[in-house]
């Protein structure tokens, strides 16, 4: 296969893992029984605050892609269920920023837990080098950040 002929091919994966049937079908498999606050939509403010730490709405809308209006009301129901909170910003009088309770943190811990294991169930499947093979290159493709 040619080069070219590989881009497209990985195009078409990463198009399909980010198709939004997709991520909410991983979601919703992650957040199932949680606490009620905690959904398909409320999904990516947890799991960006854990993985970036805190910041306002605004630039943590930017980061998920989230309109800011819209980052805020999920920001509300997490806050409103005790797993987020909003403190003043000290560089910014108007502005505040949110960053996870221990229990937001609790539930990431737990929901980032089950996706390793049904990843790991996945791939169990597949022979002990491949699997290996697979993780090392996701690894290495994403920190190169070709788009980034």
């Amino acid at each position: 296969m040619s080069p070219q002929g590989i881009g497209a091919q990985v195009a078409e994966a990463i198009a399909e893992l980010l198709r939004r049937r997709t991520r909410e079908g991983i979601y919703a498999e992650l957040t199932h029984g949680m606490n009620p606050a905690v959904d398909t939509a409320t999904y990516p403010v947890l799991s960006a605050l854990a993985r970036w730490g805190q910041r306002s709405a605004a630039a943590l809308a930017a980061e998920i892609g989230l309109d800011r209006s819209v980052t805020s009301r999920h920001a509300t129901r997490l806050e409103q269920a005790g797993l987020l909170r909003r403190t003043p910003d000290p560089d910014d009088a108007r502005a505040t920023l949110l960053s996870l309770t221990d229990s937001g943190e609790q539930a990431v811990k737990a929901m980032r837990e089950r996706l390793a294991d049904r990843l790991d169930r996945h791939l169990a499947a597949w022979p002990e080098h491949e699997a290996r093979a697979f993780a090392t290159a996701l690894t290495r493709f994403v920190h190169e950040q070709p788009f980034g």
